[in-house]
């Protein structure tokens, strides 16, 4: 896996290179996008992006947990988390850009066995 990530900058200057907003535009827009995607998740909204996938707010019950250090019990008290869900279309991107960087390899090992 690659070490690259992706942030509000890049996002921002990407807007600017395809769309030919100001940079300053560019970033304003990716925040107001952004802005808007997490106030609708806090909320307690779900958001779906089509073709992307969608955010949604999960309730999660009180459960006992433990500490690690000392393994002592200890209450967690139940909560509303954020998570996110791959569009279908979002997971073949996936798959297919994993199998195109790992096709090369079996083949180089047919060649040298061949050899």
């Amino acid at each position: 896996m690659g070490d690259k990530t992706l942030t509000r900058a890049d996002l921002a200057e990407a807007v600017f290179r395809r769309i030919g907003l100001s940079r300053t535009e560019s970033a304003q827009l990716v925040e107001m996008v952004l802005e808007e995607i997490c106030g609708t998740i806090a909320s307690g909204e779900s958001v779906k992006i089509s073709s992307f996938g969608s955010f949604l707010v999960r309730e999660k019950n009180e459960r006992v947990g433990r500490n690690p250090k000392t393994g002592e019990e200890v209450p967690i008290s139940p909560r509303r988390v954020a998570v996110f869900k791959p569009s279908n279309v979002l997971k073949d991107r996936i798959l297919d850009a994993h199998s195109q960087r790992r096709s090369p390899e079996p083949e180089m090992e047919m060649l040298k066995a061949a050899e």
